[in-house]
């Protein structure tokens, strides 16, 4: 099997809007990508404690399984606002920063700086 280059085709660059899923034409919208980083955190969070998972379910107040489920990325039933929740009680900060916008004509994005 040999690849050869298709040196007639014009590659298009075109910028992505900062959610992969929705320039892939995914269902995944923003909140789902919000749910994964605080999910993300959690788990930094866990492994910086070392904490396991029963020991940080007894600290949010939820069961092993759903501790677990966050862990593997499972955040389908869980709201960002639980999430967040979490992440308080096992000692992390959260800021919320809503900056100024020059222009309103689009929908506004979600972002995560951790």
């Amino acid at each position: 099997m040999s690849a050869e280059l298709d040196n007639d085709r014009e590659e298009v660059i075109v910028e992505g809007s900062g959610n992969i899923f929705a320039d892939l034409g995914l269902p995944h919208g923003e909140e789902d990508i919000l749910k994964v980083h605080i999910a993300l955190a959690i788990t930094n969070t866990l492994r910086k404690r070392g904490l396991t998972q029963a020991q940080a379910a007894r600290i949010v107040g939820t069961d092993q399984a759903k501790i677990s489920a966050i862990l593997r990325g499972r955040v389908k039933g869980l709201s960002a606002d639980r999430l967040i929740r979490y992440l308080l009680c096992l000692g992390r900060d959260v800021e919320v920063h809503i900056p100024p916008r020059s222009s309103l004509d689009r929908p506004g994005r979600i972002r995560v700086f951790a």
